[in-house]
């Protein structure tokens, strides 16, 4: 890695980790820059995976005011999380290569709509929210969902935060900010599940994703701090140029 990519890399993961800690598709931003960095797809996938670790551990602690009270919530999803996540990194190493390059076009595709969605999705969550009661730990239904999106957090994970968040959002009865804190310790939780598995079991780029890992716990911390304060149609467009980029660079 010359100094140039390690520089892209690093300023890739500042953003992706201010992202994460915002809005949560992150992963938009730093697996394109991996892969125009000429990494495989699935080394660029495992490698981006352990070098956010850090970066959303930051945002959960940025947030950890708005944690207060929510330690039996945390550990009852918690343990859906590490479940899915280690299920999808199983999954990721054990479906054959192709399969995973064919579908990488579709998921990011996916992460683009669900990111250009999300004020709407908010809105979706806030009218449910005043219509219907919740539990405030969530009922069975909430922690299948969390599992399930957990699954594709530990295969791929963009725009994994924004599915939590509209899990979240329909099956607790609690302030949006602290479901964001939430979602943090989450997204943590499932990267770092597989993080370890992949340290064991799979090709990591260790260089790539130490650099990584530093400019994600810059962002985590600068997502929680100021990122909040960024007009949302900045990283919003910011998140869907690059995935659109990605999406054709890929295809091409």
């Amino acid at each position: 890695m010359t100094w140039l990519e390690a520089l892209a890399v690093l300023l890739a993961g500042v953003v992706a980790g201010t992202i994460n800690a915002v809005v949560g598709s992150g992963s938009l931003v730093t697996f394109p820059t991996l892969l125009w960095l000429g990494y495989h797809p699935v080394v660029a996938n495992v490698t981006n995976t352990v070098g956010l670790v850090t970066g959303s551990a930051s945002g959960a602690i940025g947030y950890r005011r708005e944690l207060a009270g929510q330690l039996s919530r945390l550990l009852r999803l918690g343990v859906a999380s590490v479940a899915g996540g280690l299920t999808g990194a199983v999954l990721l190493l054990n479906l054959d290569d192709e399969v995973f390059e064919a579908v990488v076009p579709v998921l990011i595709a996916v992460g683009c709509v669900l990111v250009v969605l999300q004020p709407r999705i908010s809105t979706w969550m806030r009218h449910r929210r005043e219509d219907q009661p919740r539990q405030a730990h969530g009922s069975w239904l909430v922690v299948g969902g969390i599992y399930l999106a957990s699954v594709y957090g530990g295969y791929f994970g963009a725009a994994q935060g924004i599915i939590y968040m509209a899990v979240l959002g329909l099956g607790l009865d609690e302030a949006l900010q602290r479901l964001n804190a939430t979602k943090n310790v989450l997204a943590a939780l499932v990267n770092g599940a597989a993080a370890v598995f992949f340290a064991f079991a799979a090709d990591v780029e260790w260089w790539a994703a130490a650099v990584l890992a530093v400019g994600s716990t810059i962002g985590g911390f600068l997502g929680a701090s100021v990122g909040r304060r960024l007009p949302d149609w900045l990283l919003r467009g910011s998140v869907v140029v690059v995935g659109v980029a990605a999406i054709v660079s890929f295809l091409i």
